[in-house]
């Protein structure tokens, strides 16, 4: 008569109950582990980037550097377009209804996930390139115009020097001598020139201030990673830079300081957009601790509307050409007109001669927004989304008008905003959102992203097939591991879907929990990969 096949329990419960029976899960027989059941997939579908949404002028040139770089798309739109719309800053507003007096400006804030080596920063650096280009302009302006005011200031103060002589020798000769009094009051020198900035990488309160009260129109706050500072900002003796920073996402509200040294000063309007990169694990971290209600848990990161994390599969080919001169040249000129923007000329509106010049929509694309703001103020009130996702896609009310003027003035049109630049910033929104999820989906599914790191780590060796423990993963300081709770709920995933199995190692003091890999495992993340 033919044996029964070995038992094999059903699941990961099954086999706790049987474990005094079934022993080390070492000695195991293959017919004892179970086939593991893949993780739960942690990345919602997102819209593929579409080069109809871009102003005409710059469609080229960012399909020729993405085309060169073989990167998504979106690595380089989202960057250029950040930084038309804080090139434009204070200086020209949108105001989205017919006659109320709300207005937008269109300081942006984005943020280009991707996973190392995908090409994050070097396409973010060409579609930054216009804006550099713009700064080594200013610089050397700069520089020239403080030679010459250098000069003339040396000039003004060896003539005082000179009318101070010649009045001290005239007293001396006679003390009742008349002096010439006005030619002690003659005119100091004009104010040392100041510095156009564009850019910003890192700055005190002060420091930020003080360029804002050079550069009221706004400033691009540049960063490569922006999880690591954003954590940063967390921080209790950096509260003060994180709300000076969020103050100036909406770029309307002033901010006033008083410091030794520096007395009282005041920057009428804090005006701000911030672009960089991210990397999925520590974007996720970052996100669980804004959704467990941590200090991240204030609107920082719901305040990146053009947050984008793409596809970066597909076929690699080796592109090796000349880049693209007059699709480069095209939009460096828009950068150049947007830089010298008389929003006046443009067809702007103004209410005070102290106030931003704005714009309003064309009857069409009011229509056009406006039946779009009505079906999306209903979607916020919903109740379907939860709060970290309907905060951040709240924002879109400011994101939306402030899109579409930056396509208006940068395809050169003149006049109310026009339906065309509108239906383009309508098609950001889908897009967008699909975006949004992602990222914030990835903060939801914790526990399946955390054990997808510790499979990986797995697979590549460096955790013991036979018995590990939770303190081998946290001390080896990999990233997104270092969350005790975070690495014990993707150990218990593991188990429940039959990729590791926890045993009770005896001690001498208290129960050490080990976990041991399923041999049938590796193999599967191997395969998968």
């Amino acid at each position: 008569m033919k044996a029964p096949p070995p038992y094999e329990p059903a699941n990961h419960h099954e086999r706790a109950a049987l474990a005094p029976a079934l022993g080390d899960p070492r000695t195991w027989p293959a017919a004892i582990w179970p086939d593991p059941q893949p993780l739960p997939e942690g990345l919602a579908p997102v819209a593929a980037f579409d080069y109809a949404m871009l102003p005409d002028r710059l469609r080229p040139w960012v399909q020729d550097v993405a085309d060169r770089m073989q990167c998504p798309p979106d690595f380089v739109a989202v960057p250029m377009v950040a930084a038309a719309g804080n090139l434009i800053g204070r200086r020209c507003a949108i105001r989205p209804q017919a006659f109320s007096d709300w207005q937008e400006f269109p300081n942006l804030w984005g943020c280009i996930v991707g996973r190392p080596g995908m090409m994050k920063s070097p396409a973010m650096m060409a579609a930054l390139a216009p804006v550099v280009r713009l700064e080594a302009r200013a610089l050397e302006e700069w520089t020239a115009s403080q030679g010459q005011w250098r000069a003339e200031t040396e000039i003004a103060k060896a003539r005082a020097e000179a009318r101070k002589s010649e009045a001290t020798k005239a007293l001396r000769k006679n003390p009742d001598a008349l002096v010439d009094v006005a030619s002690f009051l003659a005119s100091d020198p004009d104010d040392a020139p100041i510095l156009r900035r564009y850019t910003v990488a890192s700055a005190t309160v002060e420091a930020l201030a003080e360029k804002l009260i050079e550069n009221p129109r706004g400033l691009l706050v540049v960063r490569d990673e922006l999880p690591g500072w954003l954590a940063g900002l967390d921080r209790e003796d950096a509260a003060e830079l994180r709300a000076f920073l969020m103050t100036g996402w909406n770029g309307k509200d002033g901010w006033t300081f008083d410091r030794i040294g520096r007395g009282h000063r005041r920057v009428p309007a804090v005006c701000l957009g911030v672009i960089g990169g991210a990397q999925p694990g520590p974007l996720g971290e970052y996100l669980r601790a804004a959704m467990r209600g941590g200090a991240s848990d204030d609107g920082m990161l719901a305040r990146f509307g053009l947050l984008v994390w793409p596809e970066t599969g597909g076929k690699w080919k080796n592109v090796d050409r000349i880049p693209d001169g007059p699709a480069k040249a095209a939009a460096f000129e828009v950068f150049d007109q947007l830089d010298a923007l008389d929003p006046l000329a443009r067809g702007a509106e103004l209410d005070a001669e102290d106030a931003p010049p704005f714009l309003r929509f064309d009857p069409e694309a009011l229509e056009a927004f406006t039946d779009w703001r009505c079906c999306f103020e209903a979607g916020l009130r919903s109740g379907d989304l939860y709060p970290a996702l309907e905060s951040h896609l709240a924002k879109y009310r400011k994101l939306v008008p402030a899109l579409a003027l930056v396509f208006h003035l940068a395809d050169g049109h003149r006049g109310p905003v026009g339906f065309a630049s509108t239906l383009r910033a309508l098609h950001w929104a889908v897009y967008l959102e699909t975006h949004a999820r992602r990222c914030y989906g990835i903060a939801q599914d914790g526990a399946a992203d955390t054990a997808r790191r510790i499979l990986e780590r797995v697979r590549k060796g460096d955790l013991l097939r036979d018995g590990f423990g939770t303190r081998e993963i946290q001390r080896a300081g990999w990233s997104g591991l270092s969350n005790p709770k975070q690495v014990q709920e993707g150990l218990e995933l593991l188990v429940e879907l039959g990729h590791i199995e926890a045993w009770q190692e005896p001690t001498r003091g208290r129960v050490k929990t080990q976990y041991v890999i399923n041999p049938k495992s590796v193999p599967a993340m191997e395969h998968r990969h």
